[in-house]
């Protein structure tokens, strides 16, 4: 077994237009003032990093990794949740989702994808050049708005479609990630057309069960989906190679339920809330992942509907650092060991 790496922080809900949050050095300083180890960089925002630079040059890509090392951190992974999410895009959704993208590139939906794709390349070789072993990202989805629920009654062959061209799409990439010897670890998540453990299943047999099409284990949107968070981990645990520590609560009432009724997240039955603040039992999945050896790090992603987010975060670095278990070195009953051989043991079984 191995203990768990952490605490880590997902920069992305922190960075804004005033100090410390608009620099990569500044905020990695702040990060580490409040009891963090590690950082996880969305690649989309250019005040922490150029994606395409840290892929060409590992001169850049070192200078990063040393503005980091300088606060006394870690580069725990990089993010292309935002362009991940753009790899596959509904026609339903093609307007809203542009914004994720350059504005070159808006009203242009072969165009995106295309840019989309190439960001995720260039996040398998800067990943390498930072010295990184997994990835965070987002599926796409071109079945969540038409299909997720089958009314009208879905066309046959309709999801066999969805994920082969799904598949299709991704496999150029996860060939990249794997020549570079990265795991591509997609957070599971509502929205996506990987959202559950089906779906991902799908998606791996549309892979040709590819080794790098690996998970990112958020337990607060399996909350939200009334799945069994804890059960997940024994199923998918080989294939976890990334954590987001994320809290969430859900209470259904007679008037609104998993879907939400269009509410505002603050009225919503199931809502994200700060680390200790909901009902993920923590204990069982810290447990768990220390249990199966899984090697990475714990990294808060802060997203609660209440609490403000400097709050969130000073109160999440130590939840974290005490729900990391320290592995043990030694079995609890060795006192009472005795010495023996191959001979003592046959004697023992008459052989």
């Amino acid at each position: 077994m191995r203990t768990i790496k952490g605490p880590g922080i997902f920069l992305a809900q922190f960075m804004g237009d005033a100090a410390p949050f608009n620099s990569l050095k500044s905020i990695c300083e702040w990060s580490a003032s409040i009891g963090f180890k590690g950082v996880q960089i969305p690649s989309w925002d250019s005040r922490l990093i150029d994606l395409q630079k840290a892929a060409e040059s590992k001169t850049y890509a070192d200078e990063i990794k040393g503005i980091v090392n300088e606060a006394g951190l870690e580069i725990t992974e990089l993010s292309t949740h935002l362009q991940g999410q753009l790899v596959a895009v509904n026609p339903a959704f093609t307007e809203m989702f542009d914004q994720f993208a350059p504005a070159p590139y808006h009203n242009n939906i072969n165009a995106r994808t295309e840019w989309a794709v190439n960001q995720l390349k260039y996040a398998a070789k800067a990943s390498r050049n930072l010295g990184l072993d997994a990835h965070a990202t987002f599926s796409g989805a071109l079945l969540w708005a038409p299909a997720m629920y089958p009314w009208p009654q879905r066309p046959a062959g309709l999801v066999e479609a969805g994920f082969a061209e799904l598949a299709k799409r991704w496999m150029p990439i996860l060939n990249a990630f794997d020549e570079q010897g990265v795991d591509v670890c997609y957070e599971i998540h509502p929205g996506e057309d990987l959202h559950d453990g089906a779906s991902y299943e799908r998606f791996l047999e549309a892979t040709g069960n590819h080794k790098r099409a690996c998970l990112l284990y958020d337990p607060s949107h399996l909350v939200l989906q009334c799945l069994n968070y804890l059960e997940y981990i024994d199923i998918y645990h080989e294939r976890i190679k990334a954590f987001h520590v994320k809290d969430a609560e859900f209470n259904p009432t007679g008037r609104s339920g998993v879907y939400g009724g269009f509410q505002a997240w603050i009225d919503r039955p199931g809502r994200f809330r700060s680390l200790g603040d909901g009902q993920v039992d923590f204990k069982s999945i810290f447990s768990k992942l220390t249990q199966y050896d899984y090697a990475g790090w714990a990294v808060m992603e802060w997203e609660c509907c209440m609490k403000h987010p400097e709050d969130g975060a000073r109160e999440g670095a130590p939840f974290i650092k005490n729900h990391i278990i320290r592995v043990t070195d030694k079995a609890f009953d060795d006192f009472a060991g005795a010495a023996t051989d191959d001979a003592f043991n046959k004697r023992i079984l008459g052989i």
